[in-house]
């Protein structure tokens, strides 16, 4: 595939994902719902009206494809295509009024990531990727990061599991410092253009998540694998959740060393 064969989708998907991102700046500090869907996560009545602006377009030009969205789950297409949908990653920072939020949006064909927007509202900058073409930010490539030393790496870091509290002192003592956005899918894009060195967080994270940023990521030479090395990506884990590490090549096999439990 190729960024001719997918330029109507990456339009739609840019173009949708910037109308997405108008109704969030408008309605941050006047969320009128919070609902926990469960003990750590909330949901607001922002994300259903983003997500359905969303789903109504894409699904007026593409009436046949499959669509997983965050809130309102999967609905199979007549094909093998399926849009993943985050109308609103970073709800927790939004229902507080933390402006980092975005809007993430991708296309899976035949099970492959095959467009990837993410476009942060706030800042007015999108990302923006699709398999057969290069990685961009407004237009303009870009390419993830090109440090040589691990030691002056600045990483985006969520662990779980075993032996946590050894895990991470091993890791910040291997690297520079750790950061967490709060939002998971602009964090992964920021890779992409080298703002993070690298991603890992090895749970919590869903397809719609990582479909588009993952995919930028990628697309801008970073590694991306999950948190046990294996592929990034699985349309059928559907609201399972995963995790993701993603670094330059150089780095790569020794940040998964440290990140996942032995």
């Amino acid at each position: 595939m190729t960024v001719t064969q997918l330029g109507a989708e990456l339009a739609l998907a840019t173009e949708v994902a910037a109308r997405a991102g108008e109704l969030l700046v408008d309605r941050l500090g006047r969320v009128e719902s919070i609902r926990h869907k469960s003990p750590k996560d909330v949901v607001t009545e922002v994300d259903h009206l983003s997500e359905r602006l969303i789903l109504d377009a894409l699904r007026e030009a593409f009436p046949d494809d499959g669509f997983l969205a965050e809130e309102s789950g999967l609905a199979a297409g007549r094909n093998d295509r399926v849009w993943v949908i985050d109308p609103l990653d970073g709800t927790i920072n939004y229902a507080n009024g933390i402006p980092i939020f975005c809007v993430a949006i991708g296309l899976v064909v035949a099970g492959v990531p095959a467009v990837g927007v993410v476009h942060d509202p706030i800042r007015g900058e999108t990302f923006r990727a699709t398999l057969g073409g290069p990685a961009t930010l407004d237009g303009r490539p870009i390419r993830a990061s090109t440090k040589t030393e691990l030691s002056d790496f600045v990483i985006a870091l969520t662990i779980d599991g075993d032996r946590v509290s050894e895990r991470l002192a091993a890791i910040r003592d291997a690297i520079r410092v750790t950061r967490r956005l709060g939002s998971s899918a602009l964090a992964l894009a920021y890779v992409g253009a080298g703002r993070f060195d690298a991603f890992a967080q090895t749970h919590g994270l869903s397809a719609w998540d990582v479909g588009a940023a993952g995919l930028v990521a990628q697309r801008a030479g970073a590694i991306v694998t999950d948190a046990a090395g294996g592929p990034w990506f699985d349309l059928d884990r559907g609201t399972r959740t995963f995790g993701i590490v993603a670094a330059p090549p150089a780095h790569h096999a020794r940040l998964l060393e440290l990140v996942r439990p032995t």
